[in-house]
């Protein structure tokens, strides 16, 4: 019985040892806490032996170059987790009208992602001082015709701008030929482009050396494009839990000055925040409509 004892406290033993040499190596590969504090992760490539398109032209992946500028978009878009999945759930309040807009036009239904690449699909304000969903400098706002003042800014009115920002697309196409081109022309501005396109006797975008964020450009058209449309491929687990579109409106002409926006929310039984989010194109809290023109104001149900 003592021979067993003692065989029982050497194997405790053995295993206390073992133990504690098991924790202290964890807590040098740890930080703190050991095993408890690593980051699981799951990082693969991107299979790129397949067929990609954009607008309904190929892309030549047999170019080691083209290939290598795709897969780095393709695998930044898909490891900016947060960044992409708002853009995807941000879709269904979108693309619907700029889908209905694009087939009005007869063009590629693909060119709504040129807005989920300019602004992430918001009405965002660049650092050069683009502003919109389709990043409308205020030279080109006035081309297209959208009112840009101290009171209003239609490059925030999504009908408005989604409406100019397509065909500034079909302009460039007439001018440029190939999308690759629009692209690139709509990112650093058509006369730069082409005259890089006589400066470099080139015949096609791929080869063209230009600044790097238009040779990432139509990289990162594609590569939404491909995530957008297989997002579980790409790890995007979506429960139908997209935001849904603001079309739960009325609307109320006005052909003369509102003094306070604040009030005319109320007057209308809504707030100063719903008058805003459903009517962005309004940036200041009055609209003196001096000219007397008719304004059509959506007022949410």
């Amino acid at each position: 019985m003592q021979k067993g004892l003692r065989i029982y406290v050497a194997v405790a033993a053995a295993l206390f040892t073992i133990a504690l040499l098991s924790s202290y190596s964890g807590l040098r590969s740890g930080s703190k806490g050991g095993d408890n504090d690593s980051l699981p992760q799951v990082i693969k490539s991107v299979n790129l032996n397949r067929k990609f398109d954009f607008a309904g032209e190929a892309v030549p992946t047999e170019s080691f170059d083209v290939r290598e500028r795709l897969e780095k978009e393709l695998l930044i878009n898909s490891y900016l987790h947060a960044n992409t999945l708002i853009n995807i759930k941000r879709t269904a309040r979108y693309f619907p009208l700029i889908e209905k807009v694009l087939a009005e036009n007869d063009l590629p239904n693909d060119l709504k992602y040129f807005p989920v690449i300019e602004s992430n699909l918001s009405n965002a304000t660049s650092s050069a001082g683009a502003k919109g969903l389709w990043q409308f400098m205020k030279s080109s706002a006035d081309y297209y015709g959208l009112e840009v003042n101290e009171e209003v800014d239609e490059r925030y009115h999504i009908e408005k701008a989604t409406r100019a920002g397509i065909k500034y697309l079909k302009d460039l196409k007439k001018r440029f030929g190939s999308w690759a081109l629009v692209a690139a022309a709509y990112n650093m501005g058509p006369t730069r482009l082409a005259s890089d396109i006589k400066l470099q006797r080139a015949e096609s975008y791929y080869e063209l050396n230009l600044p790097d964020e238009t040779l990432r450009y139509f990289f990162r058209l594609i590569a939404v494009k491909d995530i957008f449309e297989n997002p579980q491929q790409y790890g995007f687990y979506l429960d139908n839990d997209n935001y849904p579109p603001l079309d739960n409106y009325k609307i109320v002409e006005v052909k003369t000055p509102i003094l306070s926006l604040g009030d005319f929310a109320k007057e209308h039984h809504t707030t100063y925040r719903m008058l805003k989010i459903y009517n962005p194109w309004l940036i200041d809290s009055k609209l003196s409509n001096r000219a007397g023109k008719l304004y059509e104001i959506k007022i949410p149900k």
